[in-house]
């Protein structure tokens, strides 16, 4: 005989599973980090050398005593040890120096850099990662427009850095902003530099169209965000951001093709295109620079550079095995750098051109390492961007917008790099460890004891992985 019952047999409601709040503040905490490494120059125009190297500091303890108190799931088998070679040998060239105490500064510099990708990494999901460095982006971006309009509508002049207003006309190259938001001037947002905000930029738009694409909430917003990250890219009118955008087309259409192979040997001939273009278009770009860069109306910065690269690589040439010394960035205030070569009458503090800048510093030994941590990120970025994830006997799973992230923004880095030493510090250094330590812990998304073990701590819904076997 049936038993009825008035008792209802369905679940009871619960309301719905939110993040814990030690876990908000936690991607609080990392948004705040790598907006302190996208906008490192930015803070020391605003407090200083001295400032932003404390609150660096300062940042580097937090999330050091964070880490321990957290514990991630970190296997120490599988870090990024081509990367961890080169910051060890940069510390040791501490001891056969020209300038032992800029070479300790920009070597502690480097290691709190370092620590703080990890971190990132270590405790963000995949997913967290990318929507972290969406919200720093947003805000480096958001704030160069407020900063360009607050000097164009009320200073209605140039700026310089600590927001000291000139009493007589000093070199634009001096100006931390020149304000001409409503003219037809470069901008050059709260970096001070016109190449660092278009190679901002740049990254920006890379980044919200992945999020874009995958699905995330509030989609017309990032629409907003692509566009205004687009406009300062385009006022910016930087020639080595406008050729690391025709890099990044080239890698996403590659990318895109190689997830069409379906059969054994299919990519051959994309990776044969693939490799004439982008060998052909390098060695073409470097013998005709001078009317590629003149058309984009950048023929003298081109002339300083040379100039630069020169230079240093006679320096250079003096001691070729281990080089003469970290030091990235060069300190102005250093005698070795004060004055050493002057552009615009100011110290540069870079060799404009990051494999320059390493054999100068540490010679073909730091060559050689800088040369296998881009290798090995390169091929794995790649593969993690054209491999359909797998992990057992099914091959039909969708491709992630998100992984197309890694390698898309190890493009800019390289092109970058051929005329900026940006990619080795602030958010170039960041990005590659972060990328890097990533990629070798959590090969797949949402997939292994580290991203389940976040995923749960989110409160998000984790799907079973069925045992082979």
């Amino acid at each position: 005989m049936a038993v009825h019952t008035k008792h209802p047999v369905s679940a009871l409601p619960a309301a719905p599973v939110r993040e814990k709040t030690r876990h908000l503040l936690l991607r609080g905490w990392c948004i705040f980090v790598l907006f302190q490494a996208v906008a490192g120059p930015a803070l020391v125009h605003a407090l200083g050398a001295a400032g932003a190297a404390a609150l660096l500091a300062a940042g580097g303890i937090v999330s050091a005593v964070l880490w321990l108190n957290i514990r991630p799931t970190v296997q120490w088998r599988r870090l990024p040890w081509y990367a961890m070679g080169y910051i060890l040998f940069a510390g040791l060239s501490i001891l056969w120096s020209a300038w032992p105490v800029t070479s300790a500064l920009t070597w502690a510099l480097l290691v709190i850099t370092s620590v703080q990708a990890f971190f990132v990494a270590a405790v963000l999901t995949w997913r967290e990662v990318v929507r972290a460095i969406a919200s720093a982006f947003k805000w480096a971006i958001g704030l160069s427009l407020v900063f360009e309009v607050a000097v164009a509508l009320i200073v209605r002049g140039p700026l310089l850095p600590g927001f000291v207003l000139p009493m007589e006309p000093v070199d634009p190259a001096l100006h931390w902003s020149s304000g001409d938001l409503f003219s037809d001037g470069r901008l050059q947002g709260i970096w001070g530099s016109s190449n660092l905000l278009a190679a901002a930029a740049l990254m920006a738009v890379v980044v919200f169209a992945i999020r874009y694409s995958n699905r995330a909430p509030r989609r017309v917003l990032l629409i907003g965000w692509m566009l205004l990250s687009a406009f300062l890219f385009v006022r910016a009118s930087s020639a080595t951001a406008t050729l690391a955008a025709v890099g990044v087309v080239i890698v996403l259409t590659t990318v895109l093709l190689m997830r069409t192979a379906s059969r054994p040997g299919q990519r051959t001939k994309y990776y044969a295109g693939y490799a004439v273009i982008g060998v052909g278009g390098l060695i073409a770009l470097w013998l005709w620079r001078g009317p590629v860069f003149g058309a984009l109306d950048r023929a003298e910065d081109l002339d300083a550079r040379e100039g630069i690269w020169q230079t240093v690589l006679a320096r250079a040439a003096e001691r070729p095995a281990a080089g003469w010394g970290f030091a990235t960035p060069w300190l102005p205030w250093d005698p070795a750098f004060d004055g050493w070569i002057l552009i615009h009458g100011r110290t540069v503090i870079q060799a404009h051109d990051m494999w320059i800048d390493v054999y100068f510093q540490l010679g073909v030994i730091g060559i050689v390492l800088m040369g296998l941590t881009y290798l090995a990120f390169v091929w794995r970025s790649w593969f993690f961007a054209v491999d359909r994830p797998r992990w057992d006997l099914r091959a039909d799973r969708p491709y992630s917008p998100l992984t197309l992230l890694p390698t898309l923004l190890g493009a800019i880095l390289l092109v970058q790099g051929l005329s900026e030493s940006a990619p080795l510090m602030m958010w170039g250094w960041m990005l590659l460890l972060l990328f890097a330590f990533k990629i070798k812990q959590s090969p797949l998304i949402g997939v292994g004891p580290a991203e389940q073990t976040l995923a749960m701590e989110m409160g998000d819904p984790i799907e079973p992985v069925a045992k082979v076997g």
